[in-house]
């Protein structure tokens, strides 16, 4: 996201089946930061996912994802005006088509860029 919060770069992978949604969302965190090194000097990130945000804040309350969040802090050191924040479902449509879009493919994808490709189908207009 830029520093109007508009979204610069988009990306979906389809991960297998992780133990909860929020092992998925933690996954999905690691593998953004990871991706946005090689791509992006992004410093800000954006998800619907509030308890996502309370992990990265805190690590520390969530014993039970100490490895997961390991990682995410070693990443972090790598950003360093990092930012992660809340942006409400009802403007994270993009987004949750992506993640539907790339659950529904039986192969795996990898995507990131500034625009869906052709090849993906294109979301609901609102």
């Amino acid at each position: 996201m830029d520093s109007s919060g508009n979204a610069q770069l988009m990306g979906t992978r389809n991960f297998p089946r992780r133990e909860s949604a929020l092992h998925s969302e933690v996954e999905a965190l690691r593998w953004v930061m990871e991706n946005m090194l090689q791509h992006s000097t992004c410093q800000s990130f954006g998800t619907n996912c509030k308890e996502l945000i309370a992990m990265v804040k805190d690590p520390q309350a969530w014993p039970s994802f100490a490895m997961e969040l390991e990682r995410i802090e070693t990443l972090q050191i790598c950003f360093p005006d990092f930012k992660i924040t809340h942006v409400p479902r009802t403007r994270n449509q993009t987004a949750d088509f992506l993640a539907k879009t790339a659950r529904s493919f039986h192969r795996e994808l990898c995507f990131i860029g500034c625009s869906i490709p052709v090849w993906l189908p294109r979301p609901p207009q609102v």
